[in-house]
């Protein structure tokens, strides 16, 4: 897998993690607008977000089937 989080300016980042803990947005529309595929949203979410928030993120949408 490529490192996604190199070809994303900061700025890009922060607006994909925004977008995916909104948990409005589906990871089909994530790809769509940032070319990144779920595992690779899943990654970045790892690396950038405290241990806790990741858990409680994943955990959220594993209920809502996103």
């Amino acid at each position: 897998m490529q490192s996604s989080d190199r070809n994303l300016s900061q700025a890009r980042l922060s607006e994909l993690i925004e977008v995916a803990l909104s948990d409005k947005v589906s990871f089909k529309a994530i790809k769509d607008e940032f070319g990144l595929k779920e595992i690779e949203v899943k990654t970045l979410m790892r690396k950038n977000l405290r241990s806790g928030s990741y858990t409680a993120w994943r955990k959220r949408i594993f209920r809502k089937g996103k």
